[in-house]
């Protein structure tokens, strides 16, 4: 970004760039110093896009900055404030609540009177509720505020509508390898803000295993890496310290797996885990599995979803797989963790490698839809329950034939409402035993037309 507003940052500007306390973590010293600093973002911040667009235009719109933890929400944020001149109000939504809001509003409308734009950042505005969000609303439509909020969750869910549609939504992206690479290097490099001035030394190893662990997440990163050199001894005659890979392991103990019980990486990944035993690739089914049992998902979440897998994804074409699938929940139930990941890893090959079957769950659809549709339709005559003489003098269960009586256990009966007679949902496949019962429903077919069904 070579143009525009963005490239006219002022010299104070620069100057105040993240000139952060000595005692400030890494990743808060190394916070980029301007737009242009930020690395793998170019969908968000590259040339051409609508926000730099704007930002070039001279104006700056109400923003919602969706994205992973250390994808740079929050230095994005800073900037736009820097680069525009706008007063920053930085808050986040755990912390605040409607008072603190409005004196921050009240701020917003002091400024406002001489002359000065204010942004308004507020991290992890889902965690604001209807209310809270509605009350922005009309400070936003007046341009008493430009709001950027920030978020990790999907705000179709999280954020109310009528907000939603006055911010532009942002989705920023997990940094690439290469991108945490490059933010590494300018720490060891620093000398004023980074680790420069311990001449730390990473080794390959070292260095592949904290991108590895980081997850794209640039503030993990630096913060490991800083414990890391902070830990390391210097060489007898040398300014070097050395960061080995046996020393990083140390530092690193074990990764933080990014999930949460109610958001994003939850619904991902039972998603994931879903499509991919309906794939029937067990492999990949266990690797899923693993994610959500290491992140500590709840145990039975996951074989609740295994029985509605085992019905819907399986159905008839093996019976056995509800039987398995419920017996997985009980066994998790009754063992509990950590072992409860044996008989989840067992359920998990069995669905995963059994024949498949939307057929029943298809069906069901189906017969809904008619319900729906047609309403509550008379139960034919024959059909009805005669408990009583008055019943049957109304002609309740007249003219019912027994199938037991029949020596083919068939006859010529219909089942249906008289307006739906010919409805057919349930269409089984050949795989596994859903082939025997096609085979059955043919035959059951031809002995009710031989014995005058039409």
């Amino acid at each position: 970004m070579q143009c525009g507003i963005v490239a006219a940052m002022t010299r104070t500007q620069k100057e105040k760039k993240a000139s952060q306390p000595s005692f400030a973590p890494l990743a808060e010293r190394m916070r980029p110093s301007t737009i242009s600093d930020i690395v793998g973002q170019e969908d968000v911040i590259g040339a051409g896009t609508p926000l730099i667009n704007s930002l070039n235009s001279g104006t700056l719109p109400s923003l919602l900055l969706w994205g992973p933890p250390g994808s740079g929400k929050t230095t994005l944020a800073r900037l736009l404030a820097n680069v525009t001149g706008y007063h920053l109000i930085q808050t986040s939504a755990v912390t605040a609540g409607v008072k603190e809001v409005r004196a921050m509003i009240e701020e917003a409308k002091d400024l406002q009177r001489l002359g000065t734009k204010t942004l308004l950042f507020l991290d992890e505005i889902h965690r604001f509720n209807k209310a809270q969000q509605d009350a922005l609303l009309p400070h936003v439509e007046a341009g008493v505020i430009t709001l950027v909020g920030a978020t990790t969750e999907n705000p179709a869910f999280q954020v109310n509508s009528a907000l939603l549609s006055r911010l532009l939504v942002l989705r920023l992206s997990p940094l690439e390898a290469e991108h945490i690479g490059e933010l590494i290097n300018r720490a060891l490099e620093d000398g004023e803000r980074g680790l420069g001035e311990l001449h730390p030394v990473l080794e390959e190893g070292a260095r592949d295993l904290l991108i590895r662990t980081s997850m794209g997440d640039a503030r993990r990163a630096l913060n490991v890496l800083e414990a890391a050199a902070l830990a390391t001894k210097q060489a007898e005659g040398s300014e070097e310290r050395r960061i080995t890979l046996e020393l990083m392991s140390q530092t690193l103990q074990s990764p933080t797996l990014y999930y949460d019980t109610d958001g994003d990486w939850h619904y991902d990944i039972i998603s994931a885990f879903i499509k991919t035993m309906r794939g029937s690739d067990p492999d990949a089914a266990l690797y899923w599995l693993a994610r959500m049992v290491e992140a500590g998902e709840d145990p039975l979440f996951i074989a609740r979803r295994m029985v509605i897998f085992a019905s819907e994804d399986i159905g008839n074409s093996d019976p056995e797989a509800l039987r398995v699938a419920l017996a997985v929940k009980d066994s998790v139930h009754f063992v509990g963790m950590p072992e409860g990941w044996i008989p989840l890893a067992q359920g998990v090959v069995y669905l995963a490698t059994a024949p498949k079957s939307n057929a029943s769950y298809l069906a069901y659809k189906m017969a809904k839809r008619d319900v729906k549709e047609h309403g509550n339709l008379p139960v034919p005559m024959h059909l009805r329950n005669a408990p009583t003489k008055l019943a049957k003098e109304m002609g309740c269960a007249e003219g019912y034939l027994y199938p037991h009586d029949d020596p083919d256990a068939v006859v010529a009966q219909r089942y249906f409402p008289e307006k739906l007679k010919n409805r057919k949902y349930y269409s089984p496949t050949q795989f596994g035993f859903e082939k025997t019962i096609s085979q059955r429903l043919e035959w059951w077919k031809k002995m009710r037309e031989k014995k005058g069904l039409k």
